[in-house]
């Protein structure tokens, strides 16, 4: 890096310092294609609740119908929709007597969730990473994911949690990359200026656009990207994956 160097550095999570394999999840048909997905564990919950009158098509139907709800409003607003909102909108759409249809989202959310979870890890090499940026700079995490307790377990899975001084995660939010709001929470919390945070991530519009809209340099993440999209400003560095970071900042 040709000027000084951050105060802080800060990490999105997914695809940055953890990776999630969705291949090791159960497959099932869903619309005519063949999809890894977390649904099959949630079946038995839905029986349990629904009984007689559960049936998975109709399920589907509605959840389907909640997640492209979802992403135009997340599109449209930068705003954060909750897993456990995910899930007690598609009981309410499914129009059927459920007693508690908060608890059995919430049950849905926590088996969902473990699932994730358990298909999602820091590759040695990051972890060792971020202990090596640790002894230089301050560290935090800021990621879009829709259940700020996974989130927060997903990290401490990755043995680096005491490095990180600030961790944000959009559920807690309610709003979400590349919403400036999150980033000014970032800042506020770091007590820094823009130009004093360097962010670190992987996708074009969320991290990149996002983190230079508030004056934050970026290191964007290329591996398996392809081309930077033309229409989104250029981040300020490239590097292919965190392995690479010590190098851009002259960590030994």
């Amino acid at each position: 890096m040709a000027e000084p160097g951050p105060k802080a550095v800060v990490l999105d999570l997914f695809d940055t310092l953890v990776k999630w394999s969705p291949h090791e999840l159960p497959q099932m048909e869903i619309r005519g294609k063949r999809v890894h997905t977390t649904i099959p564990w949630l079946v038995p919950d839905l029986e349990r609740s629904l009984g007689a009158a559960f049936r998975l098509e109709r399920f589907l139907e509605a959840y389907t119908e909640v997640l492209r709800e979802i992403e135009a409003e997340r599109a449209a607003r930068a705003v954060e929709i909750t897993c456990h909102e995910r899930f007690r909108r598609t009981v309410e759409l499914l129009d059927q007597d459920v007693d508690d249809p908060d608890a059995l989202a919430e049950r849905l959310t926590r088996r969902h969730m473990a699932a994730v979870r358990s298909v999602t890890a820091a590759p040695p090499e990051y972890a060792a990473v971020v202990s090596r940026l640790a002894r230089r700079y301050r560290l935090g995490i800021l990621s879009n994911f829709d259940d700020a307790r996974t989130g927060r377990e997903i990290i401490a899975d990755t043995g680096t949690e005491p490095c990180f001084e600030v961790i944000i995660i959009s559920a807690e939010a309610g709003v979400r990359k590349p919403h400036p709001e999150i980033f000014r929470r970032l800042l506020g919390k770091l007590a820094l200026s823009p130009r004093e945070v360097l962010f670190v991530g992987d996708t074009a519009r969320e991290d990149v656009a996002g983190a230079r809209a508030c004056g934050i340099p970026v290191v964007w993440l290329s591996e398996n990207k392809g081309e930077f999209p033309a229409e989104v400003a250029t981040p300020d560095y490239a590097i292919r994956n965190l392995t690479e970071l010590p190098s851009l900042l002259g960590v030994d």
